[in-house]
C-alpha cells in the first residue's frame, strides 16, 4: 500500500500502515515531520514488514508532549508487533524521551534532533561550532515554514518581532533531503523573509537510512 501524506496529516496524528501480516511486523513510531522520508526509505528498500505510525509534527513546538505520546503509542501497539522502534531524536525533550524509551525497552535515533541525523551525527558535530548562528530548514520545514515557524511565532501579525527572534542568526542553512528546485526556492524565500544569507547542503537521508536498516532486521537475526 502506498500511503499518501497530506499537509493536514502532518499537522495532526498520521497513521501510515504497511502491507505485512503476522508476528514478524515491526512498528516505527515517528515524528510527522519525517514521515515522507521514512516512507521513501521503506519503499525504496521493499521493507513491507515495516509499519509507520506518526505523532503530530507540530509537537516540536511543545516537545514536553512527545515522551508521553510515544509511551502511549508503544503501550497501545506493543502486543501487535514483534519490534517497536522510535523515529525521534531528543527533539527538545531534555533527555526525557530517551528515559521513556529506556523504560519501555525500545530504541530511538541517537542525536539531538533531525538536523543532526540528516547531516549525519559526525558531520553535524564538525559543523556545530561554525553553525551556531545558523537557522536550519529541512525539506519538511521548507514546505511548512508558515505553519510551523512564521505563524506560531506571530510574525504574520507582528512582523516587527522578526529581529527579536532571528537577530542573532546570520544565515539560513537548508539541509535538503532531495534535490528539488521548487523546495530550494521555497527555502530561499524563507531566508529572504528572515533577512538571512542562504546556504544549501544536500544531505540525503543521512543516518536515518542506516537506522531504518537496523530496524528492518528480523528480531532474532
Amino acid at each position: 500500500m502506498t500511503a499518501q501524506i497530506s499537509d493536514d496529516d502532518l499537522r495532526s496524528q498520521t497513521i501510515l500502515m504497511g502491507d505485512a501480516m503476522g508476528a514478524q511486523k515491526t512498528l516505527i513510531i515517528g515524528c510527522g515531520a519525517i514521515a515522507r522520508e521514512i516512507l521513501a526509505i521503506k519503499q525504496a528498500n521493499g521493507w513491507d514488514h515495516l509499519d509507520l505510525l506518526c505523532l503530530p509534527a507540530i509537537w516540536h513546538n511543545t516537545p514536553d508532549k512527545i515522551p508521553q505520546g510515544v509511551a502511549d503509542m508503544v503501550q497501545k501497539h506493543r502486543d501487535s508487533y514483534a519490534q517497536i522502534f522510535v523515529a525521534y531524536a531528543d527533539c527538545g525533550t531534555g533527555g526525557m524521551l530517551q528515559k521513556t524509551c529506556d523504560d519501555l525497552g525500545v530504541q530511538m535515533i541517537k542525536g539531538p534532533h533531525c538536523y543532526a541525523f540528516f547531516q549525519g551525527d559526525t558531520m553535524f558535530a564538525g559543523h556545530e561550532d561554525a553553525d551556531i548562528t545558523a537557522f536550519y530548514l529541512t525539506d519538511f520545514l521548507a514546505r511548512q515554514f508558515d505553519a510551523f515557524v512564521w505563524r506560531p511565532l506571530g510574525l504574520d501579525r507582528h512582523p516587527q518581532l522578526l529581529d527579536s527572534y532571528f537577530g542573532h542568526y546570520d544565515r539560513l542553512v537548508y539541509l535538503a533531503q532531495i534535490d528539488d528546485p521548487q523546495l530550494t526556492q521555497k527555502a530561499q524565500d524563507c531566508a529572504d523573509r528572515m533577512g538571512l544569507h542562504f546556504e544549501r547542503r544536500i544531505t540525503g537521508y543521512g543516518d536515518l537510512t542506516q537506522w531504518m536498516g537496523a530496524a528492518a532486521q528480523p528480531q532474532n537475526s
